[in-house]
């Protein structure tokens, strides 16, 4: 269970997917008219949580329960691979910790990479497709949809899964790190992306594609632009929209590092699952980062301490969470420490007006009892400051075009699935098609 559900997320649970309604997909009566009279592929990134991830337990592994080595996981394919995320199992006390033992990555110092437990082999699946972005668990499709309102929506304008609409799923456990340091399963996966990339537009006729993410998605999109030359930029990406994005972290995240987060899920002990969240490399590139949250403003206090985004390494010592400390300061905050406009158009479209955790009041018993939350502007996920980050900190790249747009009362997950959200979605993707404004296309739901 990762802090960001896009999931992420931001991860995605199973508490929140059942509270959401499926809602009908929005019909653009917008012609598109493209001057190539092709429509520019789309590749959708997930947040955290939006990814299924499949493991396997090799003749290495051993369980630290009898339950764990007998029951779990019920269901296994030929060749033994189980659903690890989304499972319903992780709903279950006792399974729970089963869940947390497999899902649990660990920091090679030696190395100075994170892998995973050992005799656990994992992996995404139908990666270029968009059908395991849809739903957390296709056999539970009407309590676990996830991107398939936004999805049919786009197939309304004539998009096809996997001729020019791609899914790009990934390891959601595992991040990336700054210049230098060996970052082995986030950077194959941009190298899967870019390649992604340059096939949608081989394959359609040479146009260049239009990147839609969502919650820590964005991050991995803006690290692949990057991370390539202009001229890559320049050949094969049209345009980046990037869906409720934590630019500079969240304050959640410091949550559940501290006492960890159940997510809302009303049978999961939070402290069965700190572990496994603490051990996430992408919950730690989700710590509210400095330039967004002061170091006067106080992001958790507690009896005898208070804890800005500039104390994050005491922080993780304080919370017993040692071994944290070497990674972030060597491998996250070098990464975190500039966002580099990428020259490429981007629209930002994000949620706010919605209570979001801003500072968290920790008791006399500590880290181990849920936190008392004071709220702030945000869309209950990511906090207002890091969704407009972008905004504040490229004011001045003349060379960088980024439109913002704001919902109101639209939370981390309702843009995936709000019948307004997915309107401005879906008039972004119409007027890049067009190329013309988005604001003179007249559209209906």
């Amino acid at each position: 269970m990762n802090g960001i559900t896009v999931i992420g997320v931001a991860t995605v649970t199973m508490a929140i997917a059942t509270m959401m309604a499926i809602v009908p997909p929005y019909t653009c009566r917008a012609m598109i008219n493209n001057n190539h009279n092709q429509l520019h592929p789309v590749i959708l990134i997930p947040g955290a949580g939006g990814n299924q991830l499949e493991a396997r337990l090799t003749t290495e592994y051993k369980a630290t329960s009898w339950l764990c080595n007998r029951f779990y996981p019920l269901i296994k394919d030929n060749e033994g691979w189980f659903r690890l995320w989304f499972d319903v199992g992780v709903l279950l006390a006792p399974l729970t910790e089963c869940f947390a033992e497999r899902m649990t990555i660990y920091y090679d110092q030696v190395a100075d990479d994170y892998k995973n437990a050992h005799g656990i082999e994992t992996r995404v699946s139908q990666f270029g497709s968009t059908q395991s972005l849809l739903y957390l668990d296709p056999s539970l499709k009407h309590i676990t949809s996830y991107m398939e309102p936004l999805v049919e929506s786009i197939q309304q304008l004539g998009y096809k899964d996997s001729q020019n609409l791609f899914g790009a799923p990934y390891d959601f456990r595992y991040g990336l790190a700054s210049e230098g340091h060996p970052c082995d399963v986030g950077t194959t996966f941009l190298e899967n992306l870019k390649r992604l990339v340059e096939n949608a537009s081989d394959t359609n006729g040479g146009v260049p594609v239009i990147l839609v993410s969502h919650s820590l998605g964005g991050l991995f999109a803006l690290q692949l632009l990057n991370r390539n030359p202009p001229a890559w930029r320049e050949q094969y990406i049209k345009h980046f929209i990037a869906l409720s994005a934590p630019w500079g972290g969240t304050v959640d995240e410091m949550l559940t590092f501290a006492s960890g987060n159940a997510l809302g899920v009303p049978l999961v002990n939070p402290l069965l699952v700190r572990n496994e969240q603490r051990s996430s490399e992408s919950n730690l590139w989700l710590m509210p980062r400095r330039k967004q949250f002061s170091p006067e403003t106080p992001l958790v206090v507690t009896p005898n301490s208070a804890y800005s985004s500039f104390d994050i390494s005491r922080f993780l010592r304080d919370i017993g969470f040692e071994e944290g400390v070497h990674p972030y300061e060597t491998r996250i905050l070098p990464l975190v420490e500039k966002l580099v406009a990428p020259g490429v158009p981007m629209t930002c479209i994000v949620g706010n007006g919605v209570p979001t955790p801003e500072t968290l009041y920790y008791g006399e018993d500590g880290f181990d009892k849920q936190p008392e939350i004071a709220y702030g502007d945000g869309d209950g996920t990511v906090n207002i400051a890091s969704l407009l980050a972008l905004e504040d900190e490229w004011k001045d790249e003349k060379e960088q075009n980024l439109k913002v747009i704001k919902l109101s009362g639209i939370s981390h997950m309702d843009i995936l699935k709000d019948e307004s959200a997915i309107a401005q979605i879906i008039d972004e993707i119409v007027a890049i098609n067009s190329d013309i404004p988005s604001s003179s296309l007249v559209s209906s739901l």
